[in-house]
């Protein structure tokens, strides 16, 4: 007889092979790092016997089972920031405190800590995406789970490099070493088509194909990433990513929410997996990804918990439960999603669509010896029918939770036993994570009560700090201006036409200052737009000095693009108020006394008012420098012939209130 390593017997074996075999009173045999034996009880106990047997009476043994996408140290920043749209979440919260805290360190406890939480729900195999990808796979390793790694790439610098070539370096080095590994398959991580350059995705694709190693991106996870791929490459992510050559490798699309037939037949053309993940992309208010129709045209869909900072948890029975409702309650068709087929998803469909179902997703000898026990005794899953053969999935999917999950092998080896983790401390990685959160908290803290220091926290710029010596003067005649910039000791550069559309946000702390949001259009001369520009200027709440002629030194505390939305920064910044002024403005670049300056007439459109305004300024860096600037617009006005009277020293955020 031969002697097995370890006998699980008497339970209702799921194989989830593809005639979905269900064993009433089956056993597994394990021997080594595969499944040597499978069929019912007395059939493989015939075959040998084993030192360590599993009594599973009153279970289910199923394989293990596999989150096909995840970035699990982010388990260190599960509820930090919730209820927020996913640009505000990443940008605003997520990227700000991953420059800041994610090290080494940071990514091999949040690994550890995330492990812990998969063993306990059954998860055997997850697929990750993250930085410092060395240290998350030491950590897999470590807790013995299996996982398909990626390092994470982007176009600007993470955590772990300061541009992708340094990203794609490191990936080289990263799957030399781990390739061929028993736990880790390492992999290619382009982020997502919006955090990528053609170049990147061509290198990462040439990369994953040099090594045969599969690639991960995230792709139509939301309306606002589709319709901005349409606006900017004429076509929708996918198609642009084809182009890039990314599907010629194995290629793992995460979310694919937003995307019609011509797109999902694009992927099951290149075989490209899917991994759908109902809840991170409800709870970001993405959608749901039409996965009836992916599973109708045969793409091999695998579930996802996506990161803990989304989810919030990384438990794959909660998953599974949810995505058979979310089909039928999309779709209006109870039958849309079966129980059977979603833990198909959750197991051997995961596996296919990770490209690993030559190893792992179901109980079949000679592969991988990856299971998990499910205890059925609980009242939730009281009474048991035996009517329908495919009851025991209604039970593990509707009914089945996390806690159940008794017994836990990856590899032939037990991770956990009767509820116990055997390969982690769980009180010492607990302590170790709210430890970082104190100090996460504290960082948030201060940065949530400084407007500037949260506008720094998403600007991909240097702070460029500034000072303007400029005055404002009240016009009923526009002419005058254009008739004394002919002088002779005056040179004008060609003026521009705009259109500027400003936004003010106020604070209830009024030493915050004021951030401005603008919209410049460029015109030509026929008024048409031919550019459009977009900046933030946050300015103190008060002036620095004032000079002769009411002119003000003031300063400009902060100026970068506005590289987002107006929503974003509005939900972002959360203001106490704001204020709009739209203006039509002509703007000349003059040298007067070998000194620049602009000169701008504007014309407020809203609020509507009537006139027009001038604006002479220059910038400036010192003391000195001012004083001279003063100076010289004092000459301006003298030459414009303004009068005193008709100085303002308001803003025209401050004018409009008055009007």
């Amino acid at each position: 007889m031969t002697q097995f390593d370890t006998l699980f017997i008497h339970g209702i074996v799921v194989t989830m092979d593809e005639n979905f075999t269900v064993i009433p009173d089956g056993a597994v045999a394990v021997q080594g790092d595969q499944i040597a034996a499978v069929g019912t009880t007395e059939e493989v106990l015939a075959q040998g016997e084993a030192k360590d047997v599993v009594d599973c009476t009153g279970m289910a043994v199923i394989p293990g089972l596999i989150n096909a996408h995840t970035h699990v140290p982010m388990t260190l920043l599960r509820a930090l920031a919730d209820d927020l749209r996913l640009d505000v979440w990443l940008h605003g919260y997520m990227m700000p405190v991953e420059r800041e805290f994610v090290n080494p360190d940071f990514v091999r406890l949040g690994t550890l800590l995330g492990c812990a939480e998969m063993i306990r729900s059954g998860t055997t195999c997850f697929a990750d995406m993250y930085y410092y990808e060395d240290d998350v796979a030491a950590a897999v390793a470590e807790a013995g789970l299996r996982a398909v790694c990626a390092e994470t790439i982007l176009r600007f610098p993470s955590p772990d490099a300061l541009s992708y070539e340094e990203s794609l370096a490191y990936s080289r080095e990263f799957i030399e070493r781990w390739l061929g590994h028993p736990l880790i398959v390492p992999s290619v991580g382009p982020h997502a088509p919006y955090t990528a350059t053609p170049e990147m995705l061509r290198a990462a694709a040439e990369l994953a194909l040099e090594y045969d190693v599969p690639l991960q991106i995230h792709l139509n996870e939301t309306a606002l990433e589709a319709q901005e791929s349409r606006d900017e490459h004429g076509m929708p992510p996918i198609p642009w990513v084809k182009k890039q050559n990314v599907f010629q490798a194995k290629t793992l699309a995460a979310h694919c929410v937003h995307v019609d037939d011509g797109e999902l037949h694009t992927l099951l053309h290149h075989n490209v997996g899917v991994a759908h993940n109902p809840t991170s992309n409800l709870k970001l208010a993405s959608g749901v990804a039409p996965v009836p129709r992916m599973l109708e045209l045969g793409l091999h869909v695998g579930i996802g918990t996506d990161g803990p900072a989304s989810n919030n948890d990384l438990d794959m029975f909660e998953e599974v439960r949810l995505a058979a409702l979310l089909a039928k309650g999309i779709s209006g068709d109870p039958q849309a999603l079966p129980a059977r087929q979603a833990l198909a998803m959750a197991t051997i469909e995961g596996a296919r669509a990770l490209h690993l179902s030559h190893l792992i997703g179901s109980l079949e000898v000679g592969k991988r010896a990856d299971i998990a026990v499910v205890d059925l005794s609980g009242v939730h899953l009281t009474p048991k029918f035996a009517r329908d053969p495919d009851a025991i999935y209604s039970q593990l999917v509707y009914a089945a939770k996390a806690a159940d999950v008794r017994h836990v092998w990856v590899n032939g080896r037990p991770l956990m036993r009767d509820w116990q983790v055997l390969t982690l401390d769980e009180p010492v990685l607990q302590a170790e994570a709210q430890a970082i959160a104190r100090r996460i908290d504290a960082f948030l803290v201060a940065r949530e009560g400084n407007v500037l220091d949260k506008l720094v926290a998403i600007s991909d710029v240097e702070i460029d700090e500034t000072f303007e010596v400029q005055v404002k003067v009240r016009l009923d005649d526009p002419a005058i201006i254009e008739a004394a910039l002919r002088r002779e000791d005056i040179d004008v550069v060609k003026p521009t036409i705009r259109r500027q559309y400003d936004t003010y946000f106020f604070f209830d702390d009024p030493e915050q200052g004021r951030l401005r949001y603008r919209e410049d259009e460029v015109l030509d001369e026929e008024g048409n737009i031919k550019e459009v520009f977009y900046r933030l200027t946050l300015t103190g709440p008060a002036k620095e000095r004032e000079y002769a002629n009411a002119v003000l030194l003031s300063r400009s505390r902060y100026n970068a693009p506005a590289t987002r939305s107006l929503r974003f920064y509005r939900e972002y910044f959360q203001p106490a108020g704001e204020r709009e002024v739209h203006k039509e403005r002509k703007r000349w670049r003059i040298i007067y006394r070998d000194t620049g300056f602009a000169v701008n007439l504007d014309r407020i459109l809203h609020p509507p008012t009537e006139g027009y305004y001038l604006e002479i300024k220059s910038r400036t860096w010192s003391k000195a420098d001012a004083e001279l600037k003063a100076r010289f617009i004092g000459e301006l006005l003298a030459i414009l012939g303004v009068e005193a009277r008709k100085l303002e020293r308001q803003e025209y955020f401050d004018l409009v209130e008055a009007l």
